[in-house]
């Protein structure tokens, strides 16, 4: 116990930022438009999630084989050229999210969407571990009708499982915007900051305890 507390206690007070984020009537607006589709390009795709602080979640979706490159950002909300600074407010309608370019050859949509509940706990609403706000609120952005079906079929499958409900909420892609310069490979370049420590990599290992068959040759598990 004397090793747990002061982990927790750095978790608390490295952690994003835990302001609360109000709800802007603007929101149903992009949750009820039509999903714009991202070409593949160079046979490449891009895949776009949201699940807590993107420093955990860029570093889980690089560990994965057929991921070429996370890209932290801001995404889901109804505001022009969000900040980090502007979307912890709360008034941005932005989560933090990751755009995720891979290899559809190699891993496909639906398994990206295995490793997204697999990496989190899906039934926390409003944040992931010590993060709290919708700003750190779970969503699995689909771009085109199949897309879509996948995600809400392993939804309903995995609240079946749980029996309880799920807090991931389902968004028609609209726009990525891309994180500041500093946010990205955040966790590999800050091994030793205090929430890397703390949470990323406790929720790195965890994912990648649980699938090994999933990693990229030489990755930690």
């Amino acid at each position: 116990m004397k090793k747990i507390v002061p982990l927790f206690i750095i978790a608390l007070l490295f952690s994003c930022n835990n302001s609360a984020q109000s709800i802007n009537p603007k929101q149903k607006a992009v949750i009820e438009a039509d999903p714009i589709e991202v070409p593949v390009k160079d046979g490449k795709a891009r895949a776009y999630f949201a699940s807590g602080c993107f420093w955990c979640v860029e570093a889980i979706y690089e560990s994965v084989k057929g991921v070429e490159e996370s890209i932290s950002g801001y995404s889901g909300g109804f505001t022009e050229n969000p900040t980090y600074e502007a979307s912890n407010t709360g008034r941005t309608g932005h989560a933090e999210a990751v755009e995720i370019i891979y290899d559809p050859n190699v891993v496909s949509f639906a398994t990206l969407v295995d490793v997204y509940f697999g990496s989190q706990n899906p039934t926390q609403f409003y944040g992931q571990g010590p993060d709290r706000g919708s700003q750190y609120r779970s969503i699995i952005f689909y771009q085109n009708d199949e897309q879509k079906k996948i995600i809400e079929d392993k939804k309903a499958a995995l609240a079946k499982q749980l029996d309880t409900k799920i807090a991931a909420e389902v968004y028609p892609f609209q726009k990525f915007w891309v994180g500041e310069d500093y946010h990205q490979n955040y966790e590999r370049r800050n091994p030793n900051q205090g929430y890397i420590r703390a949470v990323s990599i406790p929720r790195l290992r965890r994912f990648q305890a649980k699938f090994p068959h999933l990693l990229k040759k030489g990755e930690k598990h």
